[in-house]
C-alpha cells in the first residue's frame, strides 16, 4: 500500500549516466573536428613549407645573362614535391607578369606578388591545386627586371594523409567514448551507492530500530540523514509513551479487577440465595475474562514491539519448555488435567527466550481451557526435521471450517462456548513464529484433540 503511494520521476542513476554520456559523446565529436583539424593545418603547412622551398630552388637559379632571363632547374626543386600518391606538379615563371616558362594554365596570383611566398588554391585543368608564388628583383650589368615563379601541385597525397588521420582520430574518439561511457556507469554507480546504502540501511530496520544513523555520509546527504534522525527521535518517543501507556493501562486495570474479584468470590461465600450466588458467579467469570483480556493485550503489544528487534540467544528448547511445563502444572491439577512432558533430548534453537516462553505459554494454557477434566495435554519438543514444539489436547479439536481464521486477532471458534478467552492466545503464539522465521500449525487428532505445533 506504502509503495503505492509513491511516484516515481525516473532514475538518478540512469539521468546521471545519460548527463555523463550525452557529455563524452559531446565531447568525442568536438575532439574529432579540432584534431583533425589540427592535423589537417599541420598536413597543409607540411606541404606548403616543401612548395616554398621549390619556389625559392626555382628563384636561387634564376640569372641575366646577355640581357636575356636564364633559368637552371635545380634537380632538388621538383623531386622534393614526390609522393606516394604521385600528384602531379605545375609550374610558371614570368618576366613582368609575362609567362616565360611553364604552364599557361597556371594563374599568376591577381595583385601584386611579394618576395616572400605566398600561398592560395587554384583550378588547373579541373583539378584543385595548392600553389606558391614568390617574387625576385634580378639585375643584370646594365638592367634589372622582376621575375615571378609559380609552384602548384595536387593534393591527393594531402587527402589521403587527412583520410588516414581521420581514421585514427575517430578510431581514438571511439575508444575514449567508449573508456568516458564506463568510468560513467562506474562514477554513476560510485554516486548513487551512498544512497543506495542508506536506503537499504533504513529498509532493514525494524519498526522498533529507531536509532540514528551516525554512519559517514557525503555532504548533499547530510540534510537527509538529520532530517530522518530526527524523525526516528519523534518516533522512539511516540512509540516509548505507547509502551508506556499500554503497560500503566494494564497495571491499573488488572489490579482493580483483582480487588474486585477478590471481594465478589468472598461476598460469595456469605450468600445464600441462589440468584446471589449466580449473578456473583457471572461477575467472576466477567473479571476473569477481563483480566485475561488485558494481560494478553500486554503481551500482544510487547510482542509487536519485539518481535523486529529480537534479543536472539542460544537457547535449549526442550529445557525452556519443561520450566514452562513445571509452572504451569499446579494450574493444571487444579482443572484435574495432567500435563505430561516428552523430549528427545536437548534441542538447540536460536531466539528470543522471552517471545517464546510467552507462546509456549499461550499455547498451553488454550490446551487447559479446552481439555475435559481427568484428561491428559502433551507437550512434545522434536528437534527433526526443524526445531519445534506440539501441545496435544484431548478437548473438542478445532472447527475445521473455522481452522484458517484462528490465528487472526479476536477470533474464536465455534466450539469457545462458555471458555474464557479474548482470541489472541494463537495469534500471539503465530506472531512469535513469523518472528523467528517460523510456522504455527493448527491440525486435529486422529481422536479429534486439537494439536498445535510452533516450529523455529
Amino acid at each position: 500500500m506504502m509503495d503505492d503511494l509513491v511516484r516515481v520521476s525516473g532514475s538518478l542513476r540512469r539521468r546521471l549516466m545519460i548527463s555523463l554520456i550525452s557529455g563524452a559523446a559531446i565531447l568525442s565529436v568536438l575532439l574529432f573536428f579540432v584534431v583533425r583539424h589540427y592535423a589537417a593545418q599541420i598536413a597543409q603547412d607540411s606541404q606548403d613549407s616543401i612548395l616554398r622551398a621549390s619556389v625559392s630552388s626555382i628563384l636561387d637559379a634564376a640569372v641575366i645573362r646577355d640581357g636575356q632571363v636564364e633559368v637552371d632547374f635545380p634537380y632538388a626543386s621538383f623531386s622534393m614535391l614526390d609522393t606516394d600518391r604521385d600528384d602531379r606538379v605545375f609550374y610558371g615563371i614570368y618576366q613582368d607578369r609575362r609567362l616565360l616558362s611553364g604552364y599557361a594554365d597556371l594563374p599568376l596570383p591577381a595583385g601584386r606578388i611579394a618576395d616572400e611566398a605566398q600561398f592560395s588554391t587554384a583550378l588547373v585543368d579541373g583539378t584543385v591545386v595548392r600553389q606558391a608564388s614568390a617574387t625576385r628583383m634580378l639585375i643584370g650589368a646594365s638592367e634589372r627586371t622582376r621575375i615571378a615563379v609559380t609552384v602548384a601541385q595536387t593534393q591527393d597525397a594531402l587527402a589521403g594523409t587527412l583520410q588516414d588521420i581521420s581514421r585514427t582520430v575517430a578510431l581514438f574518439c571511439a575508444l575514449f567514448f567508449g573508456l568516458v561511457t564506463a568510468l560513467s556507469v562506474v562514477a554513476a554507480s560510485a554516486t548513487i551507492d551512498p544512497l543506495s546504502r542508506l536506503a537499504t540501511s533504513v529498509a532493514r530496520r525494524g519498526p522498533q530500530d529507531l536509532r540514528p544513523f551516525e554512519k559517514q555520509v557525503p555532504s548533499e546527504l547530510v540534510p537527509l540523514v538529520s532530517s530522518l534522525n530526527r524523525l526516528m527521535g519523534r518516533l522512539d518517543q511516540s512509540l516509548t509513551r505507547s509502551e508506556d501507556f499500554i503497560a500503566e493501562a494494564a497495571h491499573r486495570v488488572r489490579t482493580p479487577l483483582a480487588t474486585v474479584r477478590t471481594y465478589a468470590e468472598s461476598t460469595l461465600q456469605r450468600v445464600s440465595r441462589q440468584e446471589n450466588r449466580d449473578a456473583l458467579r457471572a461477575m467472576v467469570r466477567a473479571i476473569d475474562e477481563s483480566s485475561r483480556a488485558a494481560t494478553q493485550l500486554l503481551d500482544h503489544a510487547m510482542i509487536t514491539f519485539r518481535a523486529d528487534h529480537l534479543e536472539r540467544k542460544d537457547l535449549d528448547l526442550g529445557a525452556l519448555v519443561e520450566d514452562l511445563v513445571m509452572r504451569l502444572s499446579p494450574i493444571a491439577e487444579m482443572k484435574d488435567v495432567d500435563l505430561v512432558f516428552e523430549t528427545q533430548g536437548p534441542v538447540a534453537v536460536s531466539g528470543d527466550e522471552i517471545l517464546i516462553q510467552n507462546a509456549i505459554r499461550n499455547l498451553i494454557d488454550n490446551a487447559l481451557k479446552y481439555a475435559p477434566h481427568e484428561t491428559v495435554v502433551t507437550i512434545r519438543v522434536e528437534h527433526a526435521p526443524r526445531p519445534a514444539v506440539s501441545i496435544i489436547d484431548q478437548g473438542p479439536g478445532f472447527p475445521t471450517q473455522d481452522m484458517d481464521g484462528l490465528t487472526v486477532r479476536f477470533a474464536r471458534g465455534d466450539n469457545a462456548g462458555g471458555i474464557i478467552g479474548s482470541g489472541l492466545g494463537l495469534t500471539i503464539a503465530k506472531d512469535v513464529a513469523v518472528a523467528h522465521d517460523g510456522a504455527l500449525t493448527l491440525s486435529n487428532t486422529e481422536k479429534g484433540g486439537a494439536c498445535v505445533t510452533l516450529s523455529f
